[in-house]
């Protein structure tokens, strides 16, 4: 595209001005957001301003109101809260983004209704503004992006700060497992949720607690029996320890608040148990945003800046939403009405209705809780036999054989399955959150060098269904046992793959388990990176992550520390591509930021390697900035796993199984064809099986690839927020739908 063309597309909001400002209660990836905004907005030529301390910045105007740069939002992504802090302007501003909750983004569609008003009461009034600028500023336009760790506002599927906050939880109760092994105690923890239970209900799952309290849903009349009979039992069984998650807005039936200390004295009276609170307060609002939020912030920043450049007179107030992978606009004043029946379902006790409200991630969710919790495993058992293994390099999520476990345990009559005590073992020590990477050792051997072996050993134990888990050589195995099904009847059996690794390469799921964790575990390696050169002017560091050939860890990161490049396969660079980013680093220099961030996808080159790289840099920026190398390395596959990746490895182990035990349903199955071997996964909202022998056609087997990756679209984000000439006409913007109760039930559908 020509220079002049693409300086045309770039300018497209010449002349526009547009404010940002936060309001309410503060979430981390405020900042992320309010960077993304500022960043775009300057990118299409528009002219942006911070509002500082929110509505009441807004009111007071004067140095409230301040014009940023590029650089005014530069090193604040990691940063928890908000920098312009969140509680009659004359820079002709009529684009406002708003930062917040729904009374926040409620307040700020009156003030678009009211805009008419105000324009001629200062007009008539008080003759403070023209005629000519009451009708070149007529129109307000309003765009929300909703900010809450609660993740109580309805028509998106995560709200800006909850991931945030899910990770200050399971940080708590990894904390606390520890201690309440050590002494044998149980601890109820008191989480964030005056109105909504979502936080309690996923770290309730992603922890395996014993017992939860949400308001959706208040527990039916004598739970206390219920509760205390269920503490007992899992000590029974040889557990050290029990949790008990209470939301802060949990009430009974009659709508009386179940209080921390009730739970904690009714414990201690009817078992004796040594009990203690935690109430974990604002400590969830604090700390650095999750890469989920930095991402989120940063994709719904940009649509934001999108929205207003493209809104019409006709164009409602709109919030931007997450739909899947999707950015979508929302009616603003829908969105809010929504999330008011909710509570109102609530307040007249249609708790059923207000649970399917919420969206069918929330009643999945909760649905699966009160499966593993508070049903007692069947009785029955049939002769159908499972068989787990692990495959591949480790990663963070390999130990879910106890979601596994506790599944099968549930299933009445035939679908229960044989070999309980070998699945339950897979979940004692350290529990779903536990350090371990994998409960069963692993190996990366292929079924086709060993085929005759494999086929006497599922003859000798009857195994009539395969569960694998892991990455690339878990679907190229099973995919190598179905198509070895025409000459051993052996392996006509029910064949299943939950993906597990932190290179994401495996078809058929836009998630693997691992990959979540892993990119939080590199993005706080270069947030630390980052913070090593503030004492030191003009150096850049080229980081090298691991993924094969996939770029997905090295795109995400980059995006959640704010990189300025980042090398991956799937996006082919060349020499001159290498010069201008060399280019773009050295005027960097010239500027207050004199440090620079660069990744490098581990096989992203066959030639441009790291230390080429490294050389390169290094010469072309002699004088003006030197380099240094980290290699991230093995550091990618460890850590505790983030609370995403142990909810999403609960909910595939559960379903799963529960597939796999239905298709078996008669007892013995004779399983030739193409639907009874699959992949599970996460595709857009839902979580689907996709057959491997479908899979192989759209397989890139010789680079370890689906060929078709959905983050690729992301890869132009992380160019546009670094400041790199792109044209605009590359972006995709989202469209604006409207929020009915049959979105609710397709949105959040994991």
């Amino acid at each position: 595209m020509a220079a002049a063309e693409l300086e045309r597309l770039r300018m497209a909001g010449a002349g526009m001005a547009i404010a940002v400002l936060t309001s309410g209660g503060d979430a981390q990836g405020m900042n992320a957001a309010v960077r993304a905004v500022t960043r775009m907005g300057i990118y299409v030529g528009a002219k942006v301003f911070l509002i500082y301390e929110g509505y009441e910045g807004l009111v007071e105007g004067g140095d409230n109101i301040k014009q940023a740069t590029w650089l005014s939002v530069s090193n604040i992504i990691q940063l928890g809260g908000t920098v312009i802090g969140s509680a009659r302007c004359k820079h002709g501003i009529t684009n406002l983004c708003v930062i917040g909750g729904d009374g926040s983004l409620t307040g700020a569609d009156i003030f678009r209704a009211e805009w008419g008003g105000l324009l001629d009461e200062l007009l008539r009034d008080a003759g403070q503004i023209s005629e000519e600028v009451a009708k070149a500023n007529g129109r307000l336009n309003i765009v929300g992006l909703v900010g809450s760790i609660d993740n109580d506002f309805c028509g998106t599927d995560m709200t800006i700060g909850t991931d945030s906050a899910l990770h200050r939880i399971m940080e708590v109760i990894d904390a606390i497992t520890t201690t309440a092994q050590s002494h044998q105690r149980t601890f109820v923890l008191e989480v964030m949720g005056r109105h909504c239970g979502y936080l309690a209900l996923v770290s309730g799952l992603a922890s395996g607690a014993d017992w939860l309290f949400i308001p959706e849903s208040p527990p039916e009349d004598g739970w206390e029996d219920m509760m205390c009979e269920r503490l007992g039992e899992t000590r029974s069984r040889g557990s050290r320890l029990n949790i008990i998650i209470i939301a802060e807005g949990a009430i009974d039936r009659n709508g009386k608040p179940i209080t921390s200390n009730y739970v904690k004295d009714l414990v201690v009276q009817r078992l004796g148990f040594d009990t203690r609170v935690t109430v974990l307060g604002h400590v969830q609002r604090g700390g650095t945003p999750s890469a989920f939020d930095r991402v989120l912030s940063s994709k719904m920043g940009m649509e934001a800046v999108m929205a207003l450049l493209e809104a019409t007179p006709d164009t409602p107030a709109c919030v931007v939403s997450l739909s899947g992978n999707q950015s979508v606009r929302l009616p603003l004043m829908e969105c809010v009405q929504v999330t008011k029946d909710v509570q109102k379902a609530m307040d007249e006790k249609r708790f059923d209705e207000a649970i399917q409200l919420r969206g069918r991630s929330f009643e999945n969710n909760w649905n699966i809780y009160k499966m593993l919790a508070h049903q007692k495993p069947a009785q029955e058992k049939s002769p159908f036999s499972l068989a787990i293994l692990n495959v591949g390099a480790p990663c963070c999520r390999h130990e879910r054989g106890r979601p596994l476990g506790r599944a099968h345990q549930h299933l009445p009559g035939p679908h229960r399955l044989r070999g309980e005590r070998r699945l339950r073992r897979l979940g004692q020590g350290t529990g779903p959150c536990g350090p371990h990477p994998a409960a069963l050792p692993l190996r990366s051997t292929l079924p086709k060098t060993c085929m005759e072996k494999i086929v006497e050993n599922v003859r000798k134990f009857n195994i009539q269904a395969l569960l694998v888990i892991g990455g690339f050589e878990a679907y190229e195995g099973v995919l190598q046992l179905v198509e070895a099904r025409g000459q051993y009847e052996e392996l006509c059996i029910i064949m299943c793959v939950i993906p597990a690794t932190i290179s994401n390469n495996v078809p058929g799921t836009d998630f693997s388990l691992g990959s979540d964790t892993a990119v939080n575990a590199a993005m706080e390696s270069c947030d630390r990176i980052k913070q090593s050169a503030s004492g030191t002017k003009r150096r850049v560091f080229i980081v090298e992550t691991m993924g094969g050939y996939c770029g997905y860890l090295s795109t995400v990161t980059g995006i959640a520390v704010g990189a300025d490049a980042a090398y991956v396969y799937e996006d082919p660079f060349t020499i001159h591509d290498l010069k201008a980013n060399v280019e773009h680093l050295t005027d960097k220099m010239k500027t207050d930021i004199q440090r620079g961030l660069v990744l490098r996808n581990e096989k992203c080159h066959e030639h441009y390697t790291t230390e080429f790289l490294y050389n390169l840099y290094s010469s072309e920026g002699k004088g003006i900035f030197d380099c240094r190398i980290n290699v991230l390395g093995h550091l990618q596959q460890g850590g505790a796993p983030t609370p995403f990746d142990r909810n999403y490895g609960t909910k595939l182990g559960v379903k799963a199984v529960l597939w796999m035990s239905g298709e078996a349903a008669g007892g013995r199955v004779f399983a030739n064809s193409a639907d009874s071997a699959c992949v599970i996964g996460l595709r857009k909202k839902v979580v689907a099986f996709s057959p491997v022998t479908e899979l192989k056609k759209v397989t890139d087997f010789e680079h370890r690839l689906p060929q078709e990756q959905w983050w690729l679209n992301l890869r132009l984000m992380l160019k546009m927020l670094a400041n790199y000439q792109i044209s605009l006409t590359e972006y995709i913007s989202g469209k604006m739908e409207h929020v009915t109760r049959r979105t609710l039930s397709i949105e959040k559908g994991f």
